[in-house]
């Protein structure tokens, strides 16, 4: 009766959306450079106040059918927007390519209960739609499921092109050991039926999940379910996982991953990498036998710019791999499209990548509408990524050709690639030679990702030299890690509306909080004029110097200065591109020890430096 009133109550509300396009947005102004901003078509496919019956919608998840038809799935969440209060599992259905939508339909109602997490996939053999997804009771008040908290596996199906469905079963017998007794997830993103190789055929999605003992979480676990029977019953394939320890630090934990069949049969995990010590937020893994084993363990991408946020993956052709996440390395914010060329193994950074919005935006799904077009679902907003739920279509011209690493300038530390110069950057004169001076909007210099970068816990020292005239803003000179108050990271900045230059580190030690620390030199040096910086952690004290004269100290905060967010070296930029420098920088140095005096002094009289720099950039040159 529940269902029946719910489906009533909302007919009246979007009976007028039926058949006919929701408005479009537009394609969002500072799209990557060469793409097209006309082929991309995006318009709003779920929110609450346009379709009534709940507060929000999240967790996109879509599939094409045998039929054409796209089923565009989604979480309805009834009182908030909280992961475990009173949620049904909605569907739209789309017979026109994704350009209009019918009203939802509501096929796993939750009646108090939390049901959600769909991973659907489409057995393309016999056309039934599986849809695996997960339930638990619902907490009163509507706040999230606390830990230990029993999610439990479902499977119901549709052989009717998503217009009815079946009661759901349980899998958790086959699919949830004893031990998985916390968090467990399906999904949520779309599964993979293989079309290669002896397993042809096999329907595969993904399980993230969680043991809890003694009061605490013991493992995480990210693993494959698959089918060999078309859903009739399953098995858990690869399993990677990975101990929680006791002072609440674990190496990594792969939760909410996507899976693509590589052309070889390969299949190519990415999954969300939650707050482990190993640096990136994005994981990744390969499986050669149809999901039952994993290559080797997941590993995470330093330098693949996220949130931590699920994403997905779709392949575009047979050379092109895409993954659709946001970019801002600390919000959920600027969803993009980044393609990979070699199977997932390398990615295109953020300028390379196609911005789809520089809205706030979180979870998505792809699916291929036709020979040409790709689908997207994700959430958006302008306000909150959970404000409504879009789907774009693009093709290749959105995405634009492969491009190339760009303009490059020297770097001389050993064995060091040539750092990317971004945004038109050019060469100026410089304190010694040629320096390269920053436009204030788009210019930096990054380095590629090297494993000797990331300082650690251990001492350090920065050496530049700067010039600006800027007398507002904030001015990035150096910026190496992540992005926000809870992210390991060491910059150094002008504020001259502050009158400073200022020098920050923030580090975390074990499984305490994140803490940080500053210094700042009196003056913002803001005269046009070339001024040498020095900063330098070491026995506990941070100093920070310009032009040679008397440091100013303070004390430092214990622990690693890179560990867990993405991880980068910004020059002129900070990582979520919210600030830019206007102004120039020369010969600019990092160690992974503490310089000492007459080190410093004689690098800044003859700009003649100590060997063992992890960074040594002149930039007296941009090819």
């Amino acid at each position: 009766m529940a269902l029946t009133l719910r489906r009533a109550a909302v007919a009246a509300a979007t009976l007028a959306l039926t058949l006919l396009p929701l408005p479009s947005l537009a394609a969002a102004p500072d799209a990557a450079p060469g793409a097209d901003p006309t082929a991309i078509e995006q318009q709003v496919i779920f929110r609450a106040a346009e379709d009534g019956g709940y507060a929000c919608f999240r967790i996109p998840a879509i599939v094409r059918t045998n039929a054409g038809t796209l089923l565009a799935f989604a979480e309805g969440r009834t009182n908030d927007c909280t992961d475990g209060g009173d949620i049904d599992i909605v569907v739209k259905r789309s017979t026109d390519g994704g350009r209009t939508w019918s009203p939802y339909q509501v096929i796993d109602e939750g009646a108090g209960d939390t049901h959600g997490n769909p991973a659907p996939v489409v057995d393309t053999r016999t056309g039934r739609i599986l849809l695996p997804s997960t339930r638990n009771p619902g907490v009163p008040g509507g706040g999230d499921c606390q830990a230990p908290c029993q999610r439990i596996p479902y499977l119901s199906h549709s052989d009717d092109d998503g217009l009815t469905w079946s009661e759901p079963r349980s899998l958790a017998e086959e699919l949830r050991p004893d031990d998985w007794n916390s968090w467990y997830a399906t999904g949520p993103v779309h599964g993979v039926q293989l079309t290669r190789g002896e397993h042809a055929g096999r329907l595969v999605f993904t399980v993230n999940a969680e043991s809890y003992a003694d009061g605490r979480i013991t493992h995480g676990h990210a693993a494959l379910a698959y089918s060999d029977d078309g859903g009739d019953s399953w098995a858990l394939g690869a399993v990677d996982s990975y101990p929680v320890g006791a002072d609440g630090t674990w190496r990594q934990r792969p939760s909410e991953a996507t899976l693509a069949e590589l052309p070889d049969g390969t299949l190519y995990i990415n999954g969300r990498e939650q707050g482990g010590t190993d640096l990136g937020h994005r994981t990744h893994a390969w499986s050669r036998d149809g999901g039952e084993t994993l290559t080797a363990p997941y590993r995470a991408v330093p330098d693949l710019y996220a949130p931590q946020v699920q994403g997905s993956v779709l392949p575009f052709d047979d050379e092109r791999l895409l993954l659709a996440v946001p970019s801002d390395p600390d919000r959920r914010r600027r969803m993009t499209i980044r393609s990979s060329w070699d199977g997932g193994r390398t990615w295109e950074s953020v300028e390379q990548g196609a911005l789809v919005t520089t809205d706030w935006s979180g979870y998505s799904d792809m699916v291929r509408i036709d020979g040409a077009t790709v689908g997207l679902m994700y959430e958006a907003g302008p306000v909150d990524a959970r404000d409504e739920i879009r789907f774009a279509r693009f093709g290749a011209d959105f995405l634009g050709a492969r491009d190339g690493a760009g303009p490059t300038t020297r770097d001389a530390a050993r064995g060091a690639a040539p750092a990317t110069v971004h945004g038109g950057a050019a060469t100026t004169d410089g304190r010694f030679g040629a320096g390269v001076a920053f436009d204030g909007a788009d210019d930096a210099v990054r380095p590629p990702y090297g494993d000797e970068l990331p300082l650690g816990d251990g001492d350090f020292t920065v050496s530049l030299w700067f010039r600006y005239e800027a007398t507002s803003g904030q001015h990035p000179f150096l910026w190496m890690g992540g992005v926000g108050g809870n992210n390991p990271q060491v910059w150094i900045r002008a504020e001259p509306g502050s009158g400073r230059i200022r020098a920050l580190l923030t580090a975390r030690d074990g499984g305490s909080p994140p803490a940080s620390a500053s210094v700042d030199a009196p003056a913002a040096h803001n005269d046009g004029r070339w001024h040498h910086l020095a900063f330098t952690r070491a026995d506990g004290r941070l100093s920070l110097a310009v032009d040679g004269g008397e440091p100013v100290t303070a004390a430092d905060v214990a622990g690693s200065v890179s560990r867990n967010s993405t991880f980068g070296v910004h020059l002129g930029q900070r990582p979520d591109r919210l600030q830019w420098m206007s102004g120039a920088l020369d010969e600019v140095r990092v160690y992974d020890r503490a310089l000492s005096a007459g080190e410093l002094a004689w690098l800044r009289a003859f700009n003649v430096g100590p060997r063992g720099a992890v960074v040594s950039l002149p930039l007296d040159r941009v090819r």
